[in-house]
């Protein structure tokens, strides 16, 4: 199929190796927009994209394909994606709004047949530290993120929603809870100082509360030991991985993944890179009480599925492990641990509100990023789908 074209930026059909060696020039992107995600993701068609300007590639994407049954149309997913300079300003480079980046993409899929677009801007729109949490959490006036004082906003993520709106893109899991989609809310440990050099080991266990470092320390004392499995292990100790993620998901209440997608997520991302993905565990007196899977691209990391043991919490495994993943992303030189997906509640009698607090107690701090954003190309379709999918929640 030919590029299109928009201002100067062109978007074509790419192959994988195009798609990861721009990735591997950027500083990092979602795991989520990885050509290897497309093989996790299998029951989606799917397809690699690059921006192009004079010839250079300067953007990617990895888009997914919901098929409509029997009809030629498709639903075109980029999830925490694409991967743009999000934050070229038409004021500071005239022609290049963000329009100027999107329309020849949405030109492109609609001549593959989308009948919407739903995009996720890897822009982050509010921050609130650990401190702030934690006081919105103690005031019973305060029930969610969004009733409480960032610590900061980001001029970025503002520009990119008001553009979007402008652009005719309709915002999507607005509603309380985990979503359909990826996140809105995240909680982050920054592994870099504002200048931008590194925090080390000492400064980011600092900045956690009293309790955490409490815990570590109680995990240590009672000879919890913690592992990341070498290639040859990884087979057998995610099958203990993942019984232990299924009685996690019984004592929890959610609905567990089977083995064979924990499997798949394993074999594609470390063919892609064989430090793209880890499988972390804690064991005491030889028996697993925590098990972790950790993800990596370039300078972003990522706590992505954790389990726990009911027996044996009081020594601590959850905690040593997560101090193992963070000193990791440390050695690795990463700007970020990302502990994925929290609620906006703030209510102390909502049952998610314990994993805000769980996560906060790291010293990091709840970031909200610009969601998820649908654009309706056949809007008959778009509509038919939106009424389906609806009826499912």
């Amino acid at each position: 199929m030919a590029p299109v074209s928009s201002s100067d930026l062109t978007v074509r059909t790419a192959t994988p190796a195009e798609h990861l060696a721009h990735l591997g020039s950027r500083r990092s992107a979602s795991f989520l927009q990885t050509p290897a995600w497309a093989a996790v993701k299998n029951e989606w068609r799917h397809e690699s994209l690059l921006w192009e300007r004079d010839g250079a590639p300067v953007g990617a994407g990895l888009v997914l394909y919901r098929d409509l049954p029997r009809l030629k149309r498709s639903l075109a997913y980029l999830p925490e994606g694409p991967v743009l300079d999000w934050t070229d300003d038409a004021e500071e480079s005239p022609g290049l709004s963000l329009g100027a980046w999107l329309d020849p993409m949405v030109a492109h899929l609609k001549r593959q047949g989308a009948f919407g677009i739903r995009i996720g801007p890897p822009v982050v729109v509010r921050r609130w530290d650990a401190a702030a949490v934690k006081a919105g959490v103690a005031d019973p006036d305060v029930h969610r993120l969004g009733e409480l004082a960032p610590t900061a906003r980001e001029s970025t993520g503002a520009r990119v929603v008001s553009q979007l709106h402008e652009l005719g893109w309709r915002p999507q899991g607005l509603e309380e809870g985990f979503a359909a989609g990826q996140p809105r809310f995240v909680f982050q440990v920054p592994l870099r100082h504002p200048d931008g050099t590194p925090r080390t080991e000492d400064e980011v266990l600092k900045g956690m509360n009293q309790l955490w470092r409490r815990n570590i320390k109680k995990a240590d004392k009672a000879g919890v030991v913690v592992t990341r499995a070498t290639a040859a292990d990884v087979a057998p100790q995610l099958a203990e991985f993942h019984a232990l993620y299924v009685h996690t998901a019984e004592r929890d209440g959610f609905t567990p993944r089977p083995a064979s997608y924990f499997t798949r997520m394993v074999d594609a991302l470390s063919a892609e890179d064989p430090d793209r993905i880890a499988l972390w565990t804690a064991r005491h007196d030889g028996d697993l009480v925590a098990s972790t899977i950790a993800i990596r691209v370039g300078a972003h990391a990522w706590y992505s599925y954790g389990a726990s043991s009911t027996e044996k919490r009081d020594v601590r495994g959850s905690n040593a492990v997560q101090w193992a993943m963070v000193r990791d992303a440390i050695d690795a030189g990463a700007d970020v641990y990302d502990l994925r997906g929290i609620t906006e509640t703030l209510d102390a009698d909502d049952t998610h509100v314990g994993l805000i607090q769980f996560k906060a107690g790291t010293g990091g701090e709840a970031v909200e990023y610009a969601g998820e954003w649908d654009l309706p190309v056949n809007r008959v379709l778009y509509k038919a789908f939106e009424t389906y999918m609806g009826r499912r929640r």
